[in-house]
């Protein structure tokens, strides 16, 4: 009987320690979340006081994302693995490429984060989210005293949980640790990662609400003969993606060409030009929430601004992740996302039926299309939007426009730009 107990034990320690720990994930998580906001609050406040200041105005959002740039750079640099997402570093750990987190990672990520998104830099909260994720995976494998693949299962379980924190899109953790981080499907780290995106998004609620990131209004099923409307729209979604990897890749190429410039310097500067284009208008630079619900309520854009925001934003992502400092980037992709949706829109619109498609409803499918042409992940980009946005009427749209979007990208040797970024890490650890 005594070792019945100790077996079942055994069994269950696994998933308390996952719960546990993902209660965590999700309060660090939904902590991360409030302070991004309180910061893009007090940032937009502060540059309505600038504009009181005249022609010197302008300079408050320059010295502030070029700060902000900086200390964010300054702490990644204290930390091995801070810098960038964080999650091609996951991944390396998950393939045995790479050591596991180092202690203050959290710390440094949570701090660099903060400052760096906060201060406008076009970046996402989810890379980091999920890097403290599975960092705190790691302390709960080692002080949890689980079994070696108990506790690398666990890693990479809890970076599942973080995505789902960071988005409130449980089905979206566990759907990106198996497409995306380990690319298959295995019993056991399917449900520690239930129980760590469940806990995780629950806990992460209590502090940041339950509400779904991108409330859209009701979203009708597009007809039927509409999808080849959608699979070009997807097609031209994975042209635009394999530009925007290439991009990426590019200008962090560039970056390291400049090795007369110390890191930081750089960062200060890249935050510099980021932060000009904050003093034109706010909703071109951060990490683009604001931005997405916008074009996702039918606030009505015309075209030529739709395009300059699509424009601008295809820049200023990439251009902010050569920074070097914690950011993501999920939500400015799905930010831009929207944009091309709701540009397409409002050009195709003159030569199809009044009945096609709303703006919300091209949104919704270019952002799930041009995350997989960049992340190549159709089905988490299709699961997290849905998530997301309510969007389950547009699951036929959703499907057929990413299957293009990730065919188009292939086609076009485009490599996901995890597995580049992965690269990256090991060739310049």
């Amino acid at each position: 009987m005594t070792g019945a107990r100790v077996s079942f034990g055994r069994a269950v320690r696994p998933f308390l320690v996952a719960a546990a720990a993902g209660c965590l994930v999700g309060l660090v998580g939904g902590a991360f979340r409030w302070c991004l906001e309180r910061a893009d609050a007090l940032r937009v406040a502060l540059l309505h006081a600038a504009h009181g200041l005249g022609a010197a105005g302008a300079l408050v959002p320059v010295a502030l994302t070029a700060a902000g740039a900086l200390v964010a750079c300054l702490i990644a640099r204290s930390v091995p693995h801070a810098a960038g997402s964080g999650i091609q570093h996951v991944e390396a750990v998950w393939r045995r490429e790479a050591d596991t987190h180092p202690l203050l990672l959290p710390v440094a990520k949570f701090t660099g984060g903060l400052a760096g998104i906060g201060s406008g830099l076009v970046l996402g909260r989810e890379g980091p989210i999920v890097h403290m994720g599975s960092a705190i995976g790691v302390l709960a494998g080692r002080h949890g005293r689980l079994a070696a693949e108990d506790a690398r299962l666990l890693h990479t379980a809890l970076g599942g949980a973080g995505l789902a924190a960071a988005f409130s899109a449980p089905l979206g953790g566990l759907v990106f640790v198996c497409e995306e981080v380990t690319r298959s499907v295995r019993p056991r780290l399917i449900l520690l990662t239930l129980v760590g995106t469940v806990t995780a998004v629950a806990c992460a609620g209590l502090v940041v609400g339950t509400a779904p990131v991108f409330a859209a209004p009701h979203l009708p099923a597009p007809p039927v003969w509409t999808l080849p409307v959608f699979l070009l729209f997807g097609v031209a979604a994975g042209a635009l993606g394999a530009a925007y990897s290439r991009m990426v890749i590019r200008l962090l190429e560039a970056s390291d060409r400049l090795a007369r410039v110390p890191v930081p310097l750089r960062a200060a500067a890249i935050g510099a030009m980021v932060g000009a284009l904050t003093a034109a208008d706010p909703l071109l630079t951060g990490g683009g929430d604001t931005l997405t619900r916008r074009l996702l309520t039918g606030t009505g854009v015309a075209a030529p601004a739709l395009a300059v925001f699509l424009a601008v934003r295809f820049m200023t992502g990439p251009l902010s992740y050569a920074a070097a400092t914690p950011g993501g980037l999920f939500a400015p992709l799905l930010a831009l996302g929207a944009l091309w949706g709701s540009l397409a829109q409002v050009l195709t619109a003159p030569l199809l039926p009044a009945d096609t498609a709303g703006p919300a409803a091209f949104a919704v499918v270019g952002m799930a299309a041009l995350f997989t042409g960049v992340v190549r992940a159709p089905i988490t980009g299709i699961v997290l939007v849905t998530e997301m946005t309510g969007g389950v009427p547009l699951m036929l749209p959703l499907l057929i426009a990413c299957f293009a979007a990730a065919f188009t990208a292939d086609r076009m040797g485009s490599e996901p730009i995890y597995d580049t970024l992965r690269h990256r890490l090991l060739d310049h650890p």
